[in-house]
């Protein structure tokens, strides 16, 4: 086989795995239910800065008393710092207050759209993508 067969082959290859990775990507809506909404409060557990979203972990004690991890989802790294966040920004042990939407599987996953800190500064976390509800949170809709 020549080098240049060999060369559109790799490239064939390379573009299929590409394209998969891509579409491996979801849209708000298909994990996240816009009609519930909910809002978490608690202490941060973790920051994960990972493509293809950021994850916070809290502790949140729900109205039973009973103390929940959840996840939550904000934008792409590149994303949020875009927005001025980085993985400084929110440390573990910083209380925080999550207003965002439960995933459809009703786990303790949510879409976190704000964040607000202990010192009051508020980030919007959210996706913005297909089905992402227009709740005023995103700036862009403005």
């Amino acid at each position: 086989m020549n080098l240049r067969r060999t060369l559109l082959l790799a490239s064939f290859f390379v573009a299929i795995y590409l394209s998969g990775q891509a579409l491996a990507h979801h849209a708000f809506s298909a994990e996240f239910d816009p009609n519930r909404p909910l809002i978490l409060k608690g202490p941060v557990i973790k920051v994960e800065w990972v493509n293809p979203h950021a994850w916070i972990h809290l502790r949140h004690t729900n109205e039973a008393g009973e103390s929940e991890n959840w996840m939550v989802e904000g934008g792409t790294p590149n994303t949020l710092l875009r927005r001025g966040v980085n993985k400084n920004t929110i440390k573990p042990g910083t209380i925080i207050v999550v207003d965002g939407y439960q995933s459809k599987d009703r786990s303790n996953r949510a879409n976190g759209r704000n964040i607000t800190l202990d010192d009051g500064m508020k980030l919007f976390m959210g996706t913005s993508g297909v089905g992402a509800p227009i709740d005023g949170a995103d700036p862009r809709d403005n």
